[in-house]
Parts: C-alpha cells; structure tokens; sequence
C-alpha cells in the first residue's frame, strides 16, 4: 500500500540588528546547516551538499533512521534555497527500497517597518510502500500519523532555527575571526554525491 505523507511550516523572524548585516551571514551554508540540525550528525560532502543523520524516527510499528542529503544555496536576491537531494533509509531495506522524501525550503531577509525580518516556507512530503502488516490500518488513520510526524520534524528544525541562527548571527557579526571560519563540530567529508 502506498502513501504520501505532507507537511509544511512557515517562520516570519525578527532579526536583531548587529553590525554585519543578516545577509552576509546567510552566504555561509555551514553555519547555517550547523543553525538548523545538530552540527553532530551532520557531514559535509560538497560547498553546497550536506549528509543529515536523522534521528530514528517510529511510525506505527516501524522504526527508521533517515539519512537524508541536502543541498543548501543562495541566490542574487539573499534568499537562502534547501533541497534534498538523496535520501536513504538505514537498517531497514524493504523502506528504503520503497521511499522517497522531497524537501524543499526557502528563507529569505525582508524590510518590515524598517526591522529585518527572516521569511521562510518548508515543505516536506514522504511517499512510501507500507509493509503487509499495515495493509489492515484504515488509510486515514495511516495518512493523519505520518502527516503529524513530519510535521513535528519541521517543528523541530523550525524552533532550532528561531533560536541557534539568531544566537550564532550574534556570535559570527560580534567576532571578526568567524567569519571566514567552518562553524565547530561540523565533519568535512571528502566523498562525492551520488546522483
């Protein structure tokens, strides 16, 4: 049986003002993965691609952990653009050779009554084919739980950006050495991605 799980969140941020503006700090894809996950579970694999090792995350009867690539850019006009670009099930074949994830973001600074604010739109979907032992669960009940747990994970990314890229714009505009500087925790790793 196959289903198509969906949610979205979206983030209006006022920006305290410091003395570098938001922007510059937005051209730094590290510092903001290192803002959006835990910088422990993440590998960088190109400039722009980054490996996120979610937590295990339990649907029904199943347990899986997604690792999930994402590809993190900007554009001319500031917006800050988050696409996955692969994504693996570990620990669970039969899922993994029956899911797809598609993440798509965007955050962009915006003038509101003179005060910069960060506006951003996330939308994550999830198709999967269930395994038999689901097969007997009504559709809607199946539908309403993965749509509520996709939700809470961009609650969670949401919340983390609310607080850890505001708390690390303070940090990287007040020090001058940050900002040439790969935020700390962050694994470079050296392997392509596989298309």
């Amino acid at each position: 049986m196959n289903v198509q799980f969906n949610a979205s969140q979206s983030v209006c941020l006022a920006v305290p003002e410091q003395s570098v503006p938001i922007q510059h700090y937005l051209r730094q894809p590290q510092r903001l993965i290192r803002a959006l996950v835990d910088p422990k579970r993440t590998e960088q694999l190109s400039p722009e691609v980054f490996r996120l090792k979610m937590r295990s995350l339990s649907f029904m009867m199943i347990s899986v952990q997604p690792t999930v690539d994402l590809r993190l850019w900007g554009s001319s006009d500031g917006t800050i653009h988050l696409r996955s670009v692969g994504c693996e099930i570990r620990g669970n074949d039969y899922i993994n050779q029956r899911f797809s994830l598609d993440l798509l973001g965007k955050l962009r600074p915006q003038i509101q009554d003179d005060k910069t604010h960060l506006v951003g739109q996330a939308d994550l979907s999830v198709g999967v084919d269930l395994p038999p032992p689901l097969w007997l669960t009504p559709r809607p009940i199946l539908e309403a739980t993965g749509n509520g747990l996709l939700q809470s994970v961009l609650l969670t990314i949401k919340q983390r950006l609310m607080h850890q890229l505001l708390s690390d714009y303070a940090v990287w505009a007040t020090d001058p050495e940050q900002h040439s500087l790969a935020p700390k925790g962050m694994v470079l790793g050296n392997s392509p991605l596989s298309s």
